[in-house]
């Protein structure tokens, strides 16, 4: 088993190290900014994933957001989302990020958005170009990537199957809670179906949506059903438990665009004038956190930490025990650390964390997991330092 999952490592590395992973994030910002409190003073901290979430935080007006990824092409991804604000329209804007394809963008890119990114990032998009231009047989940018490589093969998977096709969108048009419910319980059934048990528990398809071998297992030990019985939960939060009208998410991952009427927060007209404004307030660094922190101390007042220390607490403790140790160094008291896990109990914050952080209990969180649009995550974390 060793030898197995030394493999599984390895390949998840060569997806992770070469590849764009997330064209988009699968956090709910919604419920960041009312667990995080940004304002005025607030000094954040994140990892970068799609920058989606960061551009949704700049409209709580905080002073500064770091954004750290090991992933240049997450960084990358990230500036030309800023360039693209600081330098288009809304209408052009709206087109490459909300459409996903924008017939021009090469001329726009060559003409406006190259010389507002850094040179690393000029390089990788100087070979991306068409993501957003549909040369290439795909088209929409958010079916590029690995992510959204998995996303247009099941989109072609559902239009080949044309009445179950159409039932999904009307389950997409659904306006109440009820009628979603009766719907989502006819159609399950025949979405997972044995074909899809037997693709969601292979490494590989977890490998494009950016789950290591780790957390594949904590989801396996979590689960009776394994990864199918994790997807039915996730699947019944978003379709039986919360509006799916607004619910931008998983329109995107079935549609492979967003609707005007149903985007984040940065693909909306009335707040492009004021990112306009402040998006230079987040810089992006290529790097490990534990490294920006050495290299940037500060007082920080947020982090945002993902789910990446599912993979520290089960390839890495020394690595694990040193960034918190960076994070408390580099914290005020009161700073506020959200982090999320793929298991519903997480026992790897090191003891020396508990005596100067104090945790919020599930059930005091339970209100604002449940409306959790994204529904990905078997449990979500807030410590406040003492």
């Amino acid at each position: 088993m060793k030898y197995v999952d030394r493999l599984q490592n390895w390949f998840f590395r060569q997806v992770h190290e070469n590849n764009l992973i997330y064209n988009t994030c699968w956090e709910d910002p919604r419920c960041d900014r009312a667990l995080l409190g940004f304002d005025s003073s607030s000094e954040v901290v994140m990892i970068t994933s799609a920058g989606c979430n960061a551009l949704d935080y700049l409209l709580d007006g905080p002073a500064q957001i770091h954004c750290v990824d090991m992933n240049p092409r997450q960084n990358a991804l990230l500036e030309l989302k800023k360039a693209s604000i600081l330098k288009l329209d809304f209408e052009d804007h709206f087109a490459m990020f909300g459409r996903g394809l924008h017939p021009r963008f090469p001329r726009i890119y060559q003409e406006q958005l190259r010389e507002a990114l850094p040179p690393y990032a000029q390089l990788i998009w100087d070979k991306w170009q068409h993501y957003f231009s549909g040369v290439k047989g795909r088209k929409s940018f958010y079916h590029y990537g690995t992510s959204g490589t998995l996303a247009w093969l099941i989109r072609g998977y559902f239009k080949a199957r044309p009445k179950l096709n159409r039932e999904i969108e009307a389950l997409f048009a659904a306006k109440t809670i009820e009628e979603q419910r009766q719907m989502y319980d006819v159609l399950e059934p025949r979405i997972i179906n044995q074909l899809a048990s037997w693709i969601v528990n292979r490494h590989f398809t977890m490998c494009l949506i950016g789950v290591p071998t780790s957390q594949q297992k904590l989801v396996k030990e979590e689960y009776e059903q394994g990864i199918t019985g994790f997807l039915k939960d996730c699947l019944r939060q978003v379709f039986r438990n919360n509006s799916i009208e607004e619910n931008y998410f998983w329109h995107l991952y079935y549609r492979g665009y967003y609707d005007i009427d149903c985007a984040p927060n940065y693909l909306k007209a009335q707040y492009f004038p004021t990112l306009k404004r402040r998006v230079n307030r987040i810089k992006s660094y290529t790097t490990t956190l534990t490294q920006f922190l050495k290299d940037n101390p500060g007082q920080y007042s947020q982090y945002i930490l993902l789910d990446h220390q599912d993979w520290l607490a089960a390839n890495d403790i020394q690595a694990l025990k040193e960034e918190w140790e960076m994070i408390l160094q580099n914290s005020r008291p009161g700073t506020r650390i959200l982090l999320r896990s793929a298991a519903k109990v997480v026992d790897f914050i090191p003891a020396f964390v508990e005596e100067k952080v104090s945790f919020l209990d599930q059930e005091q969180l339970r209100p604002i997991h449940q409306v959790d649009r994204v529904g990905t995550y078997a449990s979500v974390h807030l410590g406040v330092v003492k």
